[in-house]
Formats: C-alpha cells, sequence, structure tokens
C-alpha cells in the first residue's frame, strides 16, 4: 500500500476508535447506532479504496505511453517510399544509380533511372504540385554557353559536322567566339493514375528555334522556343503506348526503351548537335512497348518518314541528273523549301529490343525499314507507269556497361542502305538514277566512349564519333557526266568519312532536390572531315578545334513515387 492510501486508512480507522470507545460508556441503543455507522464507513472505504486504484492504474498507463512514445523518437523515421525518379527529368547530369531498390511493387510508368542525387533526395520538392491524383512537376535548366572555334564555321553553339571550312577558304582562316543562353530548356512532365493504367504526359522546349530577325546580335537576343518533346505515355501491366514527338526508338538508350530523356543516351557533351555517327532525331510517331519481364523490352513505332537527299546541317549532298534536279525540293527533300512538302509512301517502321539484365548493363539491337517513292516528270505519265519504289533499311547495335563501379563504356554501332538521315542529316539517304530510279546510299556511324564518376559531384566523359558514307555513281542520260555521290570531280562537301574525338567534365557544385543544382561543364572537341573527291592544289582534309564552357542551373524536382 502506498504512503498516501496508508495514511488515509490510519486516519479513519482512528476517527471509528474514538467512537467506539465513547459507545462502551453509553446505553446499548447508542451501541447500535455506533455499529451501524461502523458499517457505512468501511463501505465508504472500500469505495475509497478502489478509487485510489483505479487512479494508480490510469497513471501507470500514462507513464507507460510516454515511455513508448521516448523510445518512438529516438528511433529513427521509416524511409520513404522509393521514387521512380530523381532530380530532373529533363537531364543525365551524371551516371545513372545502380543502387537498388525495392518497392512494393513494379513501377506503372516507363523505367527511369535517375543520376545520382544528394543525401535529401527524397524530400519534397516545392516545384511540385499535388493536383488530386495529379502531380505536376517544371523540368529543365537555365543555362549560358561560351563557345570558340578556331574556324569560323557559323553554326552558332552546335557543330555542322559535315561543313568543317577548308584552310584554303576565307572561314578557315578566322575563328568565331560567342555567348548563348539557347540551350536553356523549359517544359513540364504530369503523371497520374486512372483506371489501373499509369500515365506520364511531357513537354520539353529549348531556344534554339529560327529566328525571323536579323538584329539578333545586334540589339536584342530574340531567341526563338522550339519543342523538343510533346508525348503522353500509357502504360497498363505489361503494355505501354506512346504517342506524340519524342526521341526516335532509333536512338540509343540508356535503360529499356524509356522515352524520358534521362533513359537516352545523347551524350554528356554541350555541343548541342551531340556526337558525330549519333544516330538521333526528335520527331512524331506513335510506339508500342511490351515488357515481358522487368528486365526485357520490345518495342515497335511508326515514326514520321522524308525523303532526304542532303543538304541538312552541313550534310554531304547527292547531285541530281541534269533532267532531273526538279525533284528537289519537290519530292525529296533538299531543306531548301517549305516545311515537309515531300510526298512518302509510309511512315519509318523501327523496331527494338532492350535487354537490362542488371542495372550495370544495357544491350539493344534495333533495326528501321523507309520507303522511297519518286515519279520521273521527263517521261510518261503517271498512268504509264513510271514510278520507282525503294526500301531502304538499317540496323543498329548498342550497349552501355558499368565495368567496373562508377565507370560506365559505351559503343553504339549503326549501319544503313538509305538510313543517313538518322545520323543527323550528315548523309544522304538515296541517289537517283538517269531514269529516275533510287539507289540507298551505304553509311553508317559508331560512337566508342566512356563516363566517369571521378568523386560524388565530379563526372568526367570522352567519346570518339564517326561517319562513314559510301560512294554511289551513276552515268547521266548523255553518257559521260557522272551524277550521285563520291564521283570523280565531286564537290569537296561529298564527305567520305567525318570524325570527331571529344572529352570533358561535369562538375556540380552542389545539388539538393528541393532547390537544384548549379553546375560548371566543359567540351573539347577535335573534328575532321575527309572528302570522296580532293582536286589539284586542294586540301585533302580539314579539321577544327572547339572548347565550350557553361554555367547551368538546374530546376529542382523530385519525380513522383510509384504508387
Amino acid at each position: 500500500m502506498r504512503p498516501a492510501k496508508l495514511a488515509l486508512v490510519m486516519c479513519l480507522w482512528s476517527v471509528l476508535g474514538l467512537h467506539v470507545v465513547q459507545a462502551q460508556s453509553g446505553n446499548n441503543d447508542e451501541v447500535e447506532q455506533l455499529k451501524a455507522r461502523l458499517a457505512t464507513q468501511q463501505k465508504e472505504i472500500d469505495l475509497l479504496q478502489r478509487a485510489l486504484a483505479d487512479q494508480q492504474r490510469a497513471l501507470d498507463r500514462l507513464a507507460a505511453s510516454n515511455a513508448a512514445s521516448a523510445v518512438s523518437a529516438a528511433k529513427p523515421a521509416p524511409a520513404p517510399a522509393p521514387h521512380v525518379g530523381g532530380l530532373v527529368a529533363s537531364t543525365t547530369g551524371t551516371l545513372p544509380s545502380t543502387a537498388s531498390a525495392s518497392p512494393a511493387a513494379p513501377s506503372p510508368s516507363p523505367v527511369y533511372y535517375p543520376p545520382a542525387q544528394a543525401d535529401n533526395s527524397n524530400a519534397p520538392s516545392p516545384l511540385q504540385l499535388q493536383l488530386g491524383n495529379i502531380t505536376i512537376m517544371p523540368v529543365g535548366f537555365m543555362d549560358l554557353t561560351g563557345v570558340w572555334r578556331d574556324k569560323d564555321a557559323g553554326s552558332g553553339i552546335g557543330s555542322s559536322f559535315g561543313s568543317v571550312p577548308y584552310n584554303n577558304a576565307t572561314a578557315g582562316k578566322l575563328s568565331e567566339f560567342r555567348f548563348s543562353p539557347q540551350n536553356s530548356r523549359i517544359g513540364f512532365r504530369i503523371d497520374g493514375d486512372w483506371k489501373g493504367a499509369h500515365f506520364i504526359g511531357y513537354n520539353e522546349m529549348d531556344f534554339l528555334g529560327t529566328s525571323g530577325s536579323n538584329a539578333i546580335g545586334v540589339t536584342n537576343g530574340a531567341f526563338v522556343p522550339r519543342i523538343r518533346l510533346y508525348w503522353v505515355d500509357l502504360r497498363k501491366g505489361k503494355t505501354e503506348f506512346l504517342a506524340g514527338q519524342s526521341w526516335s526508338m532509333l536512338t540509343p538508350n540508356r535503360k529499356g526503351i524509356s522515352p524520358l530523356p534521362a533513359d537516352i543516351f545523347f551524350s554528356q557533351v554541350m555541343d548541342v548537335n551531340y556526337l558525330a555517327g549519333l544516330t538521333w532525331t526528335r520527331q512524331p510517331g506513335v510506339r508500342v512497348v511490351f515488357h515481358p519481364t522487368d528486365q526485357v523490352a520490345i518495342g515497335f513505332s511508326a515514326e514520321n518518314p522524308n525523303q532526304y537527299m542532303g543538304g541538312s546541317s552541313g550534310g554531304s549532298s547527292v547531285v541530281l541528273p541534269s533532267a532531273l534536279t526538279g525533284l528537289a525540293g519537290t519530292e525529296i527533300d533538299n531543306t531548301s523549301t517549305s516545311y515537309l512538302s515531300t510526298p512518302n509512301v509510309a511512315p519509318d517502321f523501327i523496331a527494338k529490343v532492350a535487354a537490362d539484365p542488371t542495372s550495370r548493363v544495357h544491350i539493344e539491337v534495333a533495326g528501321i525499314e523507309s520507303t522511297f517513292k519518286l515519279w520521273n516528270t521527263t517521261t510518261g505519265t503517271p498512268s504509264s507507269g513510271e514510278y520507282f519504289t525503294k526500301a531502304g533499311v538499317g540496323g543498329s547495335v548498342n550497349a552501355n556497361l558499368e565495368v567496373v563501379k562508377n565507370f560506365r563504356v559505351i559503343s553504339n554501332n549503326y549501319w544503313s542502305d538509305g538510313g543517313g538521315r538518322y545520323m543527323f542529316g550528315q548523309a544522304p539517304d538515296f541517289a537517283v538514277r538517269s531514269d529516275g530510279s533510287i539507289s540507298p546510299v551505304h553509311s553508317g556511324g559508331v560512337n566508342e566512349g566512356f563516363e566517369a564518376n571521378a568523386t560524388k559531384n565530379l563526372l568526367l566523359w570522352g567519346y570518339y564519333g564517326g561517319i562513314y558514307i559510301g560512294r554511289d555513281v551513276a552515268l547521266d542520260a548523255n553518257g559521260t557526266s557522272l551524277v550521285g555521290y563520291g564521283y570523280r570531280g565531286s564537290a569537296n562537301s561529298q564527305n567520305r568519312a567525318i570524325q570527331e574525338f571529344t572529352i570533358g567534365f561535369t562538375n556540380t557544385f552542389w545539388k539538393d532536390a528541393r532547390y537544384g543544382a548549379l553546375s560548371l561543364i566543359g567540351q573539347y572537341e577535335y573534328l575532321t572531315r575527309d572528302p570522296w573527291y580532293v582536286a589539284a592544289g586542294a586540301p585533302k582534309a580539314t579539321h577544327d578545334n572547339t572548347i565550350y564552357l557553361d554555367v547551368r542551373y538546374t530546376l529542382p524536382g523530385g519525380v513522383p513515387a510509384s504508387k
């Protein structure tokens, strides 16, 4: 019995004892009254004891609850649910993380492997807006690029690989330097769930659009935004569907067949035209991807076609027969006429199989088929059968491997018979014979390189890029003149080979999922090109040296957790 209770009981018994003593000196009636009063007081004592016991039990429960709370507060909080993505969705930044995650269920969205994160990468982002079951997240970065070249290529911040000036030209004797914010990007990503399916809407723009101002470098840098990406992706179970403008499925992936930019290999370079020999384009289309397992994806896409004879972004162009020069810009794209003016038979069809047995290994095989069709305007009529149709095909084998921790090697290899447009337009798709028939041009490209996280914030990288364009020569209708590509006497703009060697770094000063990241990026690029024909006394080849230096602030934002 506790001291307080004992004192109360003793006090009560003392009072009772006094009454008993007094009762003994009185009559029997008073004794009976005292006995009755004693019984009543005993009941009161019993009630008090029960009340005190109930109070003590309540105090014991409260003390135990406080102790449990203190122990719980001392324990670390449980980790939040793993995210599908990382700091941003618009750039790769650093090597994909190989840390394993174990969500309760596979993510229904396209697999996204994030850049390396700050320790608080799971913290909520102030730039992520939740609207019911929909999450809206801004993506992009603010960017200032400085570029210097030892030849005045006049190509802005992107390299026109196939038109580096020769040393005997005025532009080959002058250098160039410029600042530009045009590589900055802005956009948004929307995630949501609907009837068991997960959908992503993605938009991304930069400022490399064509400006109508001739005073853009005089009084106002009125750079024009352009659409890079604008698509919606829907996945339910093992099946995924995408429609809109995205990176072509022929572009190498880093992981799976995901359309998200961080899962695409377009290198770490500052050159906005990326690497010589890289197969890529961003164009409208639709695709279906089947995921039989978490490690394998099988995709099929139908994408925007274009009958291309060369001439874009410094790319080499074929010479048409003299009677068929009118095909340029009407039936064949030579980049001199209006938007998408060429007739096309069917979409370009692309198939890809990708395997990611572990987070350290990505291997893929892809193929493309294009159909070209021309009508000879000099003979016959449309009903006389003067039509020529030819299929172009190509294929690639690509790998992205982490051979040791934080060190990846890249190998992309592409060969085609009529697929030159997909190498940044540096090779024509086909040449034309004097009768109007089509001859696909052989061309191919490679990218070999490495990417290494030297420290937590420093990424080092280096690549080799190469393009080879085959000779495709025919006689003109007069029987003496040569036409096509790579013939004796052809212009030195008809390149046989283009090669690039480039190294660089990305140093991230700080990064935080709530506040973004600040980076300094540098690149050195050495580029050479060799023509098929060199006239007497003319330079056999040319080269240039380019240096990029870039300051970039990347927007914050964590990709929503899988549901």
